[in-house]
C-alpha cells in the first residue's frame, strides 16, 4: 500500500505534518479530512518524509511538558468506552475524543492511532506503538477485548483499573506528606540555628576565653561546617543519591536490598501487603477480561517493585505451565499471607479465580490503608521526639558556658 505525506490546517489554524497509507490519492485527502484537518498539499511519502514523520512522532513528549497524566487516561477510557458502547464505530469514537480535547500529547497521540488504524492495524497494534502512554497491561487488555468483541465492556474495567490503581497510590504518598513536610521542617530549623545563631554565640564566647564544654565545642564546629562547607554537604548528599541509584541497578544488589526491605518491621509487612493488592487487582483484572493466564501473569510481574514476590509469581507461572494449581507455589514463596493463598486455592477449584481475586485486592487495599494509618501514628511521636532532642542538645550547649561565665569575669 502507498505512503503519502501530507499537509494540513487542523482547527486551530496551525500546519500539521504527517505520513498515511492509503491505497489512492483521494482516499488518503478523505482519511485526512476525517481527521478534523484540512489537506493543503499531499504528495506520495519519500525516505525523508517517512524520517521526519519520525522525529516528529518521536519528539512529542518533548512538545508538552509533563506527558500524559493518568486521570487523561482514565476520562480518555471512560468516553470511549462509554462512544463504542452507543454504537458509534471505534474509529469515529477516536474522531470524536479527538476533536473535544484541547491541544495535547494525548490528542496526538489519538491522532496517529486514528491514521494507525484507518491503515489497516488493529487499535491494539496503534496503542503498542506508544508503550509510555500505554503499557502492556492496556495493549493486551484491548487485544483480548477486540478478539472477543467486548472492547467496551474492557475499556470500562481498564478505567476501573487504573482509578483504584491511582487510588491506592494517592493513599500511600498522601500518608508521606505530614512526616515529610514535618523532617523538612525540623532540617530548616536546625539549619538557621547552626548557621545563624551559634556563630553569634560562638563570638561571645571567645571574648571571654576559656575552655568551652566538649557539647558546645561540638556544636560550634557543626556551626562553622554549616556555615563554611556547605557546599561539600550537599556533593555528599548529591554523590550518595546517585551512587545508591547506580547500586540498586545491579541485579543482585536490588535482589538483597527487597529481601532485606520485607524484613524490616512495618515497612515490610505494608510492602508485601501493597503487593498483593497490586497482584491480585492486575491479575483478576486480566483474566476477566479474557487475557491468557500465562500472558497475565507475566504481564502482572511486571506491575510489582519487589523482585522476591517477583520470584514468587514466576514460580506461579512455571507452576501454571506444567499444569499444577497457582495455590501450591504461592504456599511454598512463604510470602503471600496464608489467607490470601487459601482464597485462590478455593477460588480455582470453584472456578470463580477471577472474582476471588478481586476480593482479595479490595481486602488488602484497605488493609494497605490501615497500615499506613499505624505507621503514621507510631512515626508522629518519634520525629517529636527526635525533633525536640535535636534543639534541646542546642539550646543546652548554648547555655552550658553561660553558667560557668560569671566565674570567668570574676576570674579576669
Amino acid at each position: 500500500m502507498p505512503k503519502f505525506a501530507y499537509f494540513a490546517l487542523n482547527k486551530e489554524g496551525k500546519q500539521v505534518f504527517g505520513v498515511m497509507m492509503a491505497d489512492s490519492q483521494a482516499l488518503a485527502i478523505n482519511d485526512i479530512k476525517s481527521l478534523g484537518l484540512f489537506p493543503t498539499n499531499i504528495r506520495e511519502a519519500t525516505r525523508a518524509d517517512e524520517r521526519k514523520a519520525a522525529r516528529k512522532k518521536k519528539g512529542l513528549d518533548e512538545l508538552y511538558f509533563g506527558g500524559v497524566k493518568t486521570k487523561q487516561l482514565v476520562v480518555m477510557t471512560r468516553q470511549l468506552s462509554t462512544l463504542i458502547d452507543a454504537g458509534l464505530p471505534l474509529l469515529r469514537s477516536l474522531n470524536v475524543l479527538i476533536t473535544q480535547l484541547k491541544p495535547c500529547l494525548l490528542r496526538d497521540i489519538l491522532r496517529e492511532i486514528s491514521t494507525d488504524i484507518q491503515s489497516g492495524s488493529t487499535f491494539a497494534e496503534a496503542l503498542a506503538k506508544h508503550p509510555k502512554q500505554f503499557d502492556r497491561l492496556f495493549v493486551n487488555m484491548v487485544r483480548a477485548g477486540e478478539v472477543g468483541g467486548m472492547l467496551e465492556v474492557v475499556l470500562q474495567r481498564l478505567a476501573m483499573f487504573m482509578e483504584r490503581r491511582e487510588a491506592l497510590k494517592r493513599k500511600v504518598k498522601g500518608a508521606l506528606i505530614y512526616p515529610i513536610a514535618v523532617i523538612i521542617i525540623a532540617a530548616s530549623i536546625v539549619s538557621f540555628l547552626l548557621i545563624k545563631v551559634v556563630p553569634v554565640f560562638a563570638d561571645i564566647f571567645d571574648q571571654f576565653g576559656g575552655k568551652l564544654p566538649w557539647p558546645t565545642q561540638f556544636l560550634m564546629k557543626a556551626g562553622d561546617f554549616m556555615f563554611y562547607k556547605w557546599w561539600m554537604l550537599l556533593s555528599v548528599i548529591c554523590w550518595t543519591i546517585i551512587g545508591f541509584k547506580v547500586l540498586f541497578k545491579f541485579k543482585t544488589t536490588k535482589s538483597i536490598s527487597d529481601r532485606l526491605l520485607l524484613k524490616i518491621p512495618l515497612i515490610g509487612d505494608l510492602v508485601v501487603k501493597v503487593a498483593v493488592a497490586r497482584f491480585a487487582r492486575t491479575l483478576g483484572t486480566l483474566i476477566t477480561s479474557g487475557v491468557p493466564i500465562l500472558q497475565a501473569l507475566k504481564i502482572t510481574r511486571e506491575t510489582i517493585g519487589n523482585e522476591v514476590i517477583q520470584k514468587a509469581v514466576d514460580a506461579v507461572h512455571e507452576s501454571i505451565k506444567e499444569g499444577d494449581t497457582i495455590a501450591a507455589p504461592l504456599d511454598k514463596s512463604k510470602v503471600f499471607p496464608t489467607m490470601v493463598v487459601n482464597m485462590i486455592d478455593v477460588g480455582e477449584e470453584t472456578g470463580s479465580l477471577d472474582a476471588m481475586l478481586m476480593k482479595v485486592a479490595d481486602i488488602f487495599d484497605a488493609e494497605v490503608e490501615t497500615a499506613v494509618e499505624a505507621m503514621l501514628s507510631l512515626l508522629e511521636p518519634v520525629i517529636i521526639i527526635v525533633l525536640g532532642g535535636i534543639i534541646g542538645f542546642i539550646v543546652v550547649s548554648l547555655y552550658l558556658p553561660i553558667f560557668t561565665l560569671g566565674d570567668q569575669i570574676n576570674n579576669k
